[in-house]
């Protein structure tokens, strides 16, 4: 009996459970027999659970991680520097604003975190899961390097305190103890073994950090409550200048107690130098919030240990939450505690006040190293899991391959994320390092918000998460907020980081193998989903108008292989149109299931290769008629469907396969299979019978859509096109029928020249000149009264050009016709064409034959010769007009075969040995003279 899935799992994943499988098995291990309600939980290519790992709960895997990581370098050393340069005020609402930020980002990570398995990575794995490879791939890889500088400032922090502590003037060192010596090069050997210690830590495992996080935490609380109960014991003192100060010769400075006064002198902001950086730069706003905002950074710890945490979809919103309350009112008691009992000139001139003014310093000691050495380890590990969590989804390819771990403690993870980290500690200042991290860190909780936001957007059903209380408000805001902040302060590191995620996205697009087939969704497929159908649904076919026309084209292919060129050529007429690449295949349902699924990825791989923009439709019919009839009818949606059919031509050209030829722009082997060719070749033998191929024809005119048959293009060279090669020059249009009296200004006429202007518009083909050719007009096909005197009614006239400069000779008609349609092309009239003296006899024959059965070989012959002594070797395409078909009956007869046979026939003597050339029959204007 298989195992239970969880209702959240979109299905079994084979390859994963044979994967598994076979570890159990090299391990010795049997997996214990599961209850009805238990089981793994799947999601893409990861389980939620890995075989030997002991998991945490909520307390030590999320909630002290995330206190231990907020507090950090902020709590104990950089509080003084807050309220003493911004006031309290300013302090409380920057701790505010950071808040909102911050609440409103972990609404979306909690709504986010209870819609299904979370796995290792944790921020990362939210943000891929849900905005796809690329972009979550860039921000994956910007938040990697957030955890690497957040460690390399908690280093720094560590180290500050350790020669505040027990440097040469420390605290707790006397004048008859050894000390640690000071200077930038000691100082850098320190935080080299802090980050040593680190790596250590971080390669016994990160459950033994989560594990000790409490007792580090606990240590941390009572470390923080004896400062804050020092605050009301100790007395009014004198506290002297750090040695680290060299911007004053002031050796003391006033510590009050608590006093209203002090209190008030501590409300507004009075910004000073910061005598911890190289040049002493004078403090900001942006410089204040941006070491602020350093102390709530830290909520990211909790979703970083996802792949640790026995359930991650609980444990991270109630860790975090509690986190958040908690620290917030650490931080607010504080702020106003130092405001009441500090000077302004002890909190800017000493930032580890809190030291001379604690019951008892050592405790202010242990809460400083344990506070800024845990946030440090807490990010390296952090920073490893998701730099694993990229290689395990082959972000990118080879280059991190190896970094992937089957052991649970990503070893090679940990260990490239500490060099970084000890290439970060080289810039040493604390307040430096910390601009740079509230930035990426901001980048990150935006993604965050997007992504949720995204979510809540496209409202896919499968979107329930349990966490209840966010709504795309709450999104916003928090969109809002972070890139707000971010731009505001620190421009020029938002801008640097806005396009290192640009450029992430754009690379990994084009290089990453993820992005191929990746294992997940991708949120952008859902939004657009949400609005094409909304825009569907607002494109009303009822107000079309011919101004806006624009070719909506369904190409029948029975053979890509052969009609690679076509198919190019097609994507560029379309001019911004639908294009529906469209195949038949004879056959029925049996009962086993569709037999076009296998196939259709096939021909989505060809789209791909050729690098066109169409959709792809496959049709199963009894008879390719009744296929062609049922895609001719139903390909589209809505408004958006084609309006012009076109087809390949039927004839005895031997076939040519483009895939296998090596001169071929458009060879490839990805079609060639161990069973045989995706796309085979059409012999003759697999051809449609005459009677069949004009069905189809006569088919798609009976439902009001033009029709285009297309005959050879195997000669069409796009490369030659898209380079401006010499050897091509034009493009040609002929406005005449071959067995029709019509003038050139019928609706059939203009849909061809509608047809080549639009090709010419195309990029790549600007460089052809359009020409266009027409016989002469006769005499009786003059304007009276302001319209044509067609032969026929069956003229179909176009009715916006009827009255085009009525009395003239037909060439200045047409030239003045393309300047009223402003289509760039030169007129042409052939003199040569047969006249109408010389066709009336078979044309107006009254006998029950066929015009196809009457009209002489020796007049195809002679329209043949003309055309080709014009469309030559410089033409790149031809378009001709289409003959209208013979009318057939309902039922299969003799008579059909036989005058479908001769149609086809005149169709072929017609077009024989031409340059790429399109018949085409338009049945509705398509131009257009008025604005």
């Amino acid at each position: 009996m298989a195992e239970p899935l969880s209702p959240l799992s979109p299905g079994t994943n084979r390859g994963a459970r044979g994967f598994m499988g076979s570890l159990r098995a090299r391990l010795g291990r049997t997996p214990a027999p599961r209850s009805a309600g238990e089981g793994y939980v799947e999601f893409g290519e990861f389980r939620s659970e890995r075989p030997g790992i002991k998991k945490v709960g909520t307390f030590a895997g999320v909630f002290c991680p995330v206190v231990l990581s907020m507090f950090s370098a902020l709590v104990f050393i950089r509080m003084g520097y807050l309220v003493g340069n911004a006031g309290l005020l300013v302090t409380l609402a920057q701790f505010l604003l950071a808040y909102l930020i911050v609440v409103f980002t972990v609404t979306s990570i909690c709504a986010i975190s209870t819609n299904g398995a979370v796995e290792g990575g944790g921020v990362y794995f939210m943000i891929s899961r849900t905005l796809g490879p690329e972009f979550g791939g860039a921000i994956g890889t910007l938040f990697f390097f957030a955890n690497v500088v957040s460690s390399a400032l908690c280093i720094s922090a560590c180290t500050e305190a350790l020669v505040e502590n027990f440097g040469p003037h420390g605290y707790l060192i006397s004048d008859n103890q050894p000390a640690l010596p000071d200077g930038d090069w000691y100082r850098f050997l320190y935080r080299s073994i802090l980050n040593a210690i680190g790596l250590c830590v971080s390669l016994a495992g990160a459950s033994l950090f989560a594990r000790t996080s409490l007792a580090i935490w606990l240590t941390v609380v009572v470390c923080l409550g004896s400062a804050m109960l020092s605050f009301f014991i100790t007395a009014p003192a004198l506290i002297e200048r750090p040695e680290s100060n060299t911007l004053t010769n002031v050796t003391y400075f006033n510590y009050t107690g608590l006093s209203s006064a002090t209190l008030l002198s501590n409300l507004y902001p009075k910004y000073g130098r910061d005598y911890s950086t190289t040049h002493g730069e004078f403090a900001d706003f942006a410089s204040v919030f941006g070491v602020l905002f350093t102390g709530v950074t830290g909520v990211m710890a909790g979703a970083n240990m996802s792949g640790e945490l026995k359930n991650p979809a609980s444990s991270i919103p109630r860790g975090t939450l509690a986190a958040l309350l908690f620290t917030a009112l650490s931080y607010a008691a504080l702020s106003v505690l130092t405001a009441a009992t500090c000077s302004r000139e002890l909190l800017q001139n000493n930032y580890v006040y809190l030291l001379p003014v604690n019951i008892w310093p050592p405790f202010i000691a242990v809460g400083m190293l344990m506070a800024t050495f845990s946030a440090a380890l807490s990010n390296l590990i952090g920073a490893s899991r998701v730099l694993e969590a990229l290689a395990k989804d082959n972000i990118y390819g080879f280059l991190l391959r190896p970094v992937v771990s089957h052991s649970g403690n990503p070893v090679l993870a940990v260990i490239a994320s500490w060099l970084l980290v000890q290439i970060a500690i080289v810039t040493g200042s604390l307040n430096a390092i910390a601009q740079i991290n509230s930035v990426l860190f901001m980048t990150s909780y935006f993604a965050i918000n997007l992504a949720c936001l995204g979510l809540d957007l496209a409202g896919a059903p499968n979107f329930r998460p349990s966490f209840k209380q966010f709504s795309w408000h709450t999104c916003v805001a928090g969109l809002a907020g972070s890139s707000g902040v971010m731009f505001s302060l620190r421009p020029a590191h938002a801008c640097g980081a806005a396009l290192a995620c640009a450029a992430l996205v754009l690379a990994l697009h084009a290089l990453s193998p993820a992005a191929a087939s990746p294992a997940w969704g991708s949120l952008s497929q859902a939004l657009i989903f949400h609005q094409v159908r909304k825009y569907l649904l607002l494109l009303d076919p009822r107000r079309e108008h011919v101004k806006f026309w624009r070719p909506q084209m369904l190409l029948l292919i029975a053979a890509p292989r052969q009609q690679a060129p076509l198919i190019d050529f097609v994507n560029d007429q379309k001019k911004g149109g639908l294009f529906v690449l469209g195949h038949v295949r004879v056959g029925e349902l049996d009962g086993s299931g569709d037999p076009l699924a296998e196939e259709h990825k096939y021909w989505l791989q060809l789209i791909d290769h050729l690098k066109v923009k169409a959709f792809v439709e496959l049709c199963l019919a009894p008879s390719v008629r009744s296929g062609a009839a049922q895609l001719t009818r139903l390909a589209g949606l809505g408004a958006m469907k084609p309006d012009t059919v076109l087809l390949g031509f039927r004839d005895q050209a031997p076939p040519r396969d483009f895939f296998r030829d090596p001169n071929s722009p458009y060879k490839t082997e990805q079609f060639d299979t161990e069973t045989g060719d995706v796309f085979p070749l059409r012999g003759a033998d697999s051809k449609l019978s005459a009677h069949e191929y004009v069905r189809v024809v006569a088919d798609v005119l009976s439902v009001n859509k033009n029709v285009g048959l297309c005959r050879h293009f195997h000669k069409l060279d796009m490369a030659a096109v898209e380079r401006k090669s010499a050897a091509l020059k034009y493009i040609d249009v002929w406005l005449v029928e071959p067995l029709a009296a019509h003038g050139c200004f019928t609706v059939r006429a203009l849909f061809a020249l509608q047809l080549s202007a639009v090709v010419r518009s195309a990029r790549g083909w600007r460089h052809l000149q359009l020409r266009v050719f027409t016989k002469p007009e006769p005499e009786q096909g003059v304007l009276e009264e302001g319209r044509t005197l067609p032969v026929s009614e069956d003229a179909s006239l176009d009715p916006s050009i009827v009255n085009v400069a009525p009395g003239r000779p037909v060439q200045e008609r047409l030239q003045h016709l393309l300047r009223l349609l402003r289509i760039n092309a030169t007129a042409h009239v052939i003199s040569e064409w047969p006249a109408p003296d010389e066709t009336s006899r078979w044309m107006s024959d009254n006998s029950d034959h066929s015009i196809y059965q009457r009209v002489p070989l020796t007049h195809l012959q002679r329209v043949n010769s003309i055309i080709r002594s014009r469309s030559g070797s410089e033409t790149a395409v031809t378009f001709l007009q289409l003959p209208e078909p013979p009318p057939l009956t309902a039922e299969l007869s003799a008579a059909d075969n036989t005058i479908c046979g001769q149609y086809l026939q005149v169709l072929d003597e017609f077009t024989k040995e031409l340059s790429p050339t399109i018949l085409v029959r338009g049945l509705k204007p398509v131009t257009s003279t008025a604005l």
